[in-house]
């Protein structure tokens, strides 16, 4: 009996006895998807091939001179540097000539382009990790050692790749660091050539400015000032010098006019008595002249030991020896003269006291004559001690001009120098910066050279594995059945659900709300259940025996093929 259609009648809820009739009605629907799913999960799990994988463990060892001491070239981390030397191991080239070099993937290369290869190689067949140690207290820290690992159908070939791997994974490193601390040299260097081509280039124009301003830069502004007073004292002390030499020339002049009134004088008649005063006044003036030119040289001795030939006094008393030497020797002759002419002068021959010959007379004469021509000497001497002060006055006039427009230009210059002095200043110090740079590289690239830095050292070398790392077998079957269980189940339900049928004495009361006096069982002819029963359990145990048979010889020829 079916409920009333097009009725909305809510479904009771199930208990036990209910699911157990649903297993009973859709047994076959439950068990032929788990026998299936487990027959195929078995055949395909165990004629998936093997997978082995090697493991190799490389040890990072750190720096074994002090970073205090000698800081690394290499500013990379050794994650960065991990990935870095990954690209280049990985990429296709290299895993090109490493799959020719052991044959690996035959039938795959007949049947794939390489292409395929390498990226399945890369993504699913070798793995790089980061080892990883239990600390104190349960927490996980890095340690600094990295696992490369290959997986391979076999396990020999799976240990020379992952040996291959970890050796080219040590030898990237050095020559990663090597031409890092190389390229970091050679970039310091042209640095310190450009900084000190820099630094020639503003000394060299420094130098052309100091030379087309020599004597008007600021920092010479004080030696300016102290050389121009000192110009300004000289013209000073020589406008003074030049004054008396004057004054000194005008009494001299007035002397040469008194000397020539006293020789019209004497050139007059002259008393014979007078002429023994004469003769004395002759040895008198004779030993003045002879004082004169000791003294004279005296002077002329201590100023040479002072003063060079040029300076305006040493020529000036050397002026003055000459003229008292010239004044003596001419006295001299006037006295051997007159010594002479009285030697020879005869009594009886004397001359009248009036004669202009008188020998006196002519020596006193003779005498004023030399006074007048040394005071012209003497005049002489002065004017040209008075030229040369003038030249020296005109020359220290022209260095006062010089310096003064020294000091006035100072101001105009004083930024321009400022600037290139600062030019340079910031130009040397990028040089020696750059410079200590390029030692400390250097020193860095030596350290490198002479494995010191941080280096790979193989911990573990490739192992050779023993047992397969894939497939699983026992989750995989595991799983298979699960899955054929899960949708036999599902099956059973949908089909339960879709069947609105009354089944039992429960849906009855259920559905129709009637009491229920008694129940008649289905009659069905005897022999008709047991040939259904006979057929099921043919069919069941046939499906059976087959799903054992391909199983067994899925594992049959799994052992078989591996020996």
């Amino acid at each position: 009996m079916q409920p009333t259609e097009g009725m909305s009648i809510q479904r009771r809820s199930l208990d036990v006895e209910d699911f157990i009739d649903i297993i009973r009605r859709h047994k076959g629907w439950i068990f032929g998807p788990f026998l299936f799913t487990l027959v195929v999960a078995v055949v395909g799990v165990y004629m998936w091939p093997d997978s082995y994988t090697s493991i190799g463990v490389v040890r990072i060892v750190p720096q074994q001179v002090p970073e205090q001491m000698v800081q690394a070239a290499v500013n990379q981390g050794m994650d960065q540097r991990l990935n870095s030397m990954a690209q280049t191991i990985l990429s296709r080239s290299v895993l090109t000539n490493i799959i020719n070099t052991f044959g690996l993937y035959p039938k795959e290369r007949a049947q794939k382009p390489i292409e395929d290869l390498v990226e399945d190689m890369k993504v699913n067949k070798i793995h790089i990790t980061q080892v990883q140690n239990i600390a104190g207290g349960g927490e996980r820290r890095g340690i600094p050692a990295f696992s490369v690992s290959f997986s391979y159908e076999n396990r020999y070939q799976a240990q020379k790749v992952a040996g291959e791997l970890v050796s080219r994974f040590i030898d990237e490193s050095v020559r990663n660091r090597s031409g890092a601390t190389y390229a970091t040299t050679q970039f310091l260097k042209d640095q310190v050539e450009q900084a000190h081509k820099e630094l020639d280039d503003i000394e060299a124009k420094l130098q052309a400015f100091q030379t087309a301003n020599n004597g008007r830069l600021p920092d010479q502004m004080d030696n300016n000032m102290r050389q121009l007073m000192t110009l300004q004292t000289q013209v000073q002390y020589l406008s003074g010098q030049i004054s008396r030499a004057n004054q000194d020339k005008l009494q001299m002049e007035s002397g040469i006019q008194i000397l020539k009134d006293s020789r019209a004088a004497v050139a007059k008649e002259q008393p014979v008595e007078q002429q023994t005063l004469a003769f004395q006044k002759q040895n008198e003036k004779l030993n003045e002249a002879e004082r004169d030119v000791k003294n004279v040289q005296t002077q002329l001795d201590l100023l040479l030991q002072r003063y060079s030939e040029n300076y305006p006094d040493v020529q000036t008393a050397r002026g003055r020896l000459k003229v008292a030497i010239q004044v003596r020797d001419e006295l001299l002759k006037e006295d051997a003269a007159a010594k002479k002419a009285e030697a020879t002068a005869s009594p009886d021959k004397a001359a009248p006291a009036k004669v202009a010959t008188n020998p006196g007379q002519v020596r006193e004469l003779r005498d004023i004559d030399n006074r007048i021509r040394a005071t012209q000497a003497a005049i002489e001497a002065k004017d040209m001690e008075i030229a040369g002060y003038a030249k020296q006055m005109a020359q220290a006039n022209e260095a006062v001009k010089s310096y003064s427009s020294r000091v006035e230009t100072v101001p105009a210059s004083f930024r321009e120098y400022g600037d290139l002095l600062r030019e340079k200043e910031i130009a040397r110090e990028k040089y020696v910066k750059q410079d200590e740079n390029l030692q400390k590289a250097q020193i860095a690239q030596d350290m490198e050279g002479r494995k010191q830095g941080e280096t790979l050292e193989l911990l573990d070398p490739a192992s050779l594995p023993m047992n397969p790392t894939e497939p699983k077998r026992p989750m995989i079957i595991g799983m298979g059945a699960g899955i054929g269980l899960l949708l036999g189940i599902l099956i059973a339900g949908a089909l339960e659900m879709k069947d609105t049928s009354l089944k039992n004495l429960k849906d009855v009361r259920a559905y129709t709300q009637m009491a229920i006096l008694g129940s008649i069982p289905l009659l069905e002819n005897d022999f008709v259940v047991r040939r259904r029963k006979r057929l099921a359990w043919l069919g069941w145990t046939t499906a059976s025996l087959a799903a054992v048979v391909i199983m067994s010889g899925s594992v049959v020829y799994y052992y078989v093929t591996k020996v």
